[in-house]
């Protein structure tokens, strides 16, 4: 259980810079050879190609945030992950893969018809 702990506390981390919108603290928490893949599902905007690298995964997360969104740490696939909700509406669910102390994998849901089981 101490690897789950360990990955808890890396996700909550990582939720808090994003709630900040700091890139910086965002690239601070990702593997150097950390991937971002995104689905739009074709009904939103979203990356067609996996993005790679922690400066380009920064720029494709803060680019998601806005100062209006709530982000909370909730369970996702059975691990922490993260949730990005609007006024009215949940706008991505974040699955991360932590290795050691950084997270390696994002996976990026903003397809609303994967999203309408959030609300």
């Amino acid at each position: 259980m101490a690897v789950f702990n360990g990955e808890h506390a890396v996700v909550h981390r990582f939720a808090t810079a994003c709630r900040a919108g700091s890139s910086g603290a965002i690239r601070s928490l990702l593997a150097a050879e950390v991937t971002a893949v995104s689905d739009g599902g074709g009904r939103v905007p979203a990356e067609l190609e996996p993005v790679h690298g922690p400066v380009q995964v920064a720029r494709c997360l803060t680019d998601l945030l806005r100062p209006e969104m709530a982000l909370t740490v909730e369970a996702v696939n059975g691990q922490p992950g993260v949730v990005l909700r609007s006024v009215d509406r949940v706008v991505a669910v974040l699955s991360l893969k932590v290795t050691g102390r950084k997270v390696s994998t994002v996976w990026i849901v903003l397809n609303p018809d994967k999203l309408r089981y959030w609300e």
